[in-house]
């Protein structure tokens, strides 16, 4: 494969790197602000762990001496050092606004209280020290302002306000009641409880005549307390979180998709999955490729490989990347083949091999041979239990057929959850997917047994969609289903099908080799216990039956720091995490044209449906 690829021009080629001497300090002076809330982070955290340092600061915040900026002794405050370096390495904009407006106003104490004659500031060098350590920050801030691009959500601030209003109200609430319930003294009513709770959430010293009606033990102070913490990291959260971008595909961009999939579809097996509806898209400037994704949890997740001509990918490439970057989305795309891999690190992404796709051609697939065995045999069995199968475009199913095959698709699911993301399509039984062909297989009375779908991959080519079967089925059923399809390809002009995608494929085909070394037999122990769940193992054999050819497929990003958070954005996209959510009055709107997805979305790959 040549890894050569002749690109369009692009708005990050095109462009004119700055050359003055402060375009050149700008990065460096957006990074030092970073480290700088990083230090104090962690000096924060050593008045936490340290007792004699943590007195030491105590005495010197509320003492002679001033401090820099957010150097208070307590674990909230390097809790929010932490958030604020992490928002600030993603360039946010929010955040840059508010440490320009703290820091600002503490430089501007510590300078008035210089400038003022007598002894209103003591003449220390920590003083000193302090001063200059804030107004260098305040200076990096100013300089690197232009590097803090990325929006946040418009959202944040209303809604960051309502979080902390509700939250004091609830834990305010649930305080007085466990005040009330364990209080030691008499002659406080609801306000006083309500009030001593409140302020105990954010840190208030009660006043003197809630002290004498109000004794509370350890512990319900300590749920107080706790609650606030909670309160004050989920404020934070919502104060200074990404936009979720838009979600659902327009009619006109899923009408351009399909254009470029007429075209350049048989590229890739998973390109027609781009057309799944709770994707965004993003064109390249010609309009001639197109990489489609899906925010989820400040994840920008890309899937498969661009769509269209490989000429526009860099174009489509910089697009998307530019508009992570605009929103503070980590960037990443899960299943990219090698070709796209290559063209994705060339805009800074690293790759890391997820496993094999299934793939089989059939000019070169036979039944003939001891390898072929055991799939042979199933077959025959399956057979002579007077199975069959019909195999249809969608588009020949009467609608009325085709809603009975949705029921059965929905009764046979695994579980409430539907899973699927980069190789699904979400949905079933669209008059838009008219080119998906449906096996159904019958048992012999003529009841229906089992499912497969497959979208087109090209136009002689199918990759697999949904699998869903009956409880009370012969075992060898869905190889049954596959062998029937590979034998009667003339039927729907077939001359390749890609199958399941097997997870860490290399890892079980070379961990049982002779002469494997310990660490891959120890990584393919851990692989086969967490089988057990998630069938790692037994869909990478399942596939293994029919002897194809394996393309290997890449999760690609642009941190390794990342790398936790991409992986559990994946999980969420694919259905195997369910995230809480905040309240309907909480939750952002959207806007964007949307359209309507069918009752009953596809399963992942898993082999079960």
């Amino acid at each position: 494969m040549s890894s050569t690829v002749k690109s369009e021009p692009s708005a990050a080629s095109t462009g004119s790197r700055p050359g003055s001497l402060l375009d050149r300090w700008r990065p460096r002076a957006a990074t030092a602000t970073v480290w700088y809330l990083r230090l104090i982070a962690l000096l924060n955290l050593v008045t936490v762990l340290l007792a004699p340092f943590r007195d030491q600061v105590e005495t010197h915040n509320e003492g002679e001496y001033f401090t820099p900026y957010l150097m208070t002794a307590g674990l909230s405050s390097a809790v929010l050092s932490v958030f604020l370096a992490i928002a600030m390495r993603r360039r946010k904009r929010a955040a840059w606004i508010f440490n320009t407006a703290l820091a600002g106003l503490f430089a501007l104490l510590y300078l008035v209280a210089m400038a003022l004659p007598g002894e209103g500031f003591d003449r220390h060098p920590l003083n000193y020290v302090s001063t200059v350590l804030t107004c260098s920050f305040v200076l990096a801030l100013l300089v690197g302002r232009k590097e803090f691009t990325s929006k946040g959500d418009r959202s944040n601030p209303k809604t960051a306000a309502a979080t902390f209003v509700g939250g004091l109200a609830f834990g305010g609430v649930v305080g007085a009641l466990l005040v009330w319930l364990a209080n030691d003294r008499s002659g406080a009513d609801f306000w006083d409880l309500f009030r001593y709770s409140v302020g105990r959430m954010i840190t208030i010293t009660p006043s003197e005549h809630l002290r004498s009606v109000i004794s509370a033990p350890t512990w319900v102070n300590a749920v107080i307390n706790a609650m606030g913490a909670v309160l004050f990291l989920l404020v934070l959260y919502v104060a200074f979180r990404s936009p979720r971008g838009k979600e659902l595909l327009t009619p006109e961009d899923e009408e351009q998709l399909r254009g470029l999939l007429d075209k350049q579809g048989e590229r890739d097996s998973l390109g027609y999955f781009a057309l799944r509806r709770d994707k965004a898209v993003v064109f390249s400037p010609s309009g001639k490729a197109a990489v489609t994704y899906r925010v989820v949890g400040g994840v920008s997740l890309a899937s498969g490989d661009p769509i269209g001509d490989p000429e526009a990918w860099p174009g489509a490439i910089d697009a998307w990347l530019a508009e992570a970057r605009e929103h503070a989305w980590a960037p990443a795309v899960m299943g990219a083949s090698e070709e796209a891999g290559v063209i994705y690190a060339r805009h800074g992404l690293d790759a890391l091999e997820l496993g094999d796709e299934a793939i089989v051609e059939l000019d070169e697939f036979s039944l003939d041979g001891r390898a072929m065995r055991v799939v042979r045999q199933a077959y025959n069995r399956v057979k002579r239990a007077g199975y069959t199968v019909r195999i249809r475009r969608h588009e020949a199913i009467p609608e009325s057929e085709m809603a009975e095959l949705v029921a059965k698709a929905d009764q046979w699911r695994d579980g409430a959850t539907e899973r699927g993301f980069s190789m699904a399509l979400g949905r079933l039984g669209d008059p838009a997917d008219g080119r998906c062909v449906m096996l159904e297989c019958h048992d012999g009375d003529g009841e229906l047994k089992a499912l497969l779908s497959f979208v087109p991959w090209g136009p002689d080519g199918l990759s697999l969609d949904l699998m869903r079967r009956a409880r009370d089925t012969e075992n060898g059923l869905m190889e049954f289903m596959v062998i029937e399809l590979l034998q009667r390809a003339d039927e729907v002009g077939l001359k390749r099908v890609s199958l399941n995608f097997a997870m860490f494929r290399s890892v079980f085909e070379r961990g049982s080799r002779l002469g494997a070394g310990p660490v891959l037999r120890l990584w393919r122990s851990v692989l086969g216990f967490f089988s057990r769940w998630w069938q790692i193992e037994s869909l990478y054999r399942a596939n293994a039956k029919y002897r194809p050819i394996w393309e290997p497929r890449y999760l690609l990003f642009e941190k390794s720091s990342e790398i936790p958070r991409i992986g559990i954005a994946s999980a969420r996209a694919e259905g195997f995490i369910t995230a809480p959510s905040l309240p309907a009055l909480f939750r952002r709107r959207h806007s964007g044209t949307a359209v309507a997805v069918p009752r009953v979305p596809v399963a992942a790959r898993d082999g079960k449906g």
